[in-house]
């Protein structure tokens, strides 16, 4: 049993020993995930989006629109919010809509803000029958 143990110290010291190095280039690597619209204004950016999610036809692509839309340093406008939410119901996805609501609760400065958008998409959340996770959860 002793013996086993030595030469897993033994091994051990070597592992620690070895020095890795890195080539220069993968520490100073800069990763672009804008795709080239770093210069894009507030309106395109709601236009392209728009349209996106007008033509998304499966999950993965409504869920891959959603993770780049909200990666950006801004919040979606109220029309880009309510596309992925009518996209969310072509696809049949009533998850996917109550998650729009918690990426748009994360992303708004305040709660003052959150209810502002909650006021402004009311009447498709209506026509959608698409509720929050409070309102869920209250239920």
């Amino acid at each position: 049993m002793l013996r086993a143990f030595s030469s897993v110290v033994r091994r051990t010291a070597v592992v620690q020993s070895a020095t890795v190095t890195r080539p220069a280039t993968m520490s100073m690597t800069k990763r672009f995930y804008s795709a080239g619209h770093e210069d894009e204004s507030f309106e395109s950016f709601t236009e392209r989006y728009v349209k996106f999610f007008d033509g998304v036809e499966d999950l993965f692509e409504l869920q891959r629109g959603l993770n780049n839309a909200f990666a950006y340093d801004l919040v979606p406008a109220p029309s880009v919010i309510e596309s992925a939410l009518k996209a969310s119901r072509r696809v049949n996805d009533f998850a996917t809509a109550v998650r729009v609501f918690e990426g748009l609760k994360d992303k708004v400065e305040n709660e003052g803000q959150y209810k502002q958008y909650l006021e402004e998409l009311a009447p498709i959340r209506q026509e959608l029958g698409v509720l929050t996770k409070e309102e869920l959860s209250h239920k």
